[in-house]
């Protein structure tokens, strides 16, 4: 699932070539509320790097590095990042 950035669409051409059973799906041109990844960016920014002030931006880079890290491992808190969408998940 990607937005529409053109990036994003190539690389789905170049995905779908190489593996026909992958569906990329595009969300629509700007729909914030339908991206699971911008749910992350605001829980990230609102709990790990809340309150926190950095000396520079490469602190800030290695702290926000290490807390997508943990986040990744927590299967539960990425599954609801899912279902803080509208969306579903379902095979084709």
């Amino acid at each position: 699932m990607w937005d529409r950035l053109n990036v994003h669409r190539s690389a789905a051409t170049r995905l779908r070539r190489r593996n026909r059973s992958i569906h990329p799906v595009f969300l629509p041109p700007y729909a914030p509320e339908l991206n699971p990844v911008e749910v992350f960016w605001a829980y990230l920014k609102m709990n790990p790097l809340a309150n926190h002030a950095p000396l520079d931006v490469d602190e800030l880079g290695r702290r926000a590095k290490r807390h997508t890290r943990e986040i990744a491992r927590d299967q539960i808190l990425l599954r609801s990042f899912l279902q803080a969408t509208p969306l579903s998940l379902r095979l084709r």
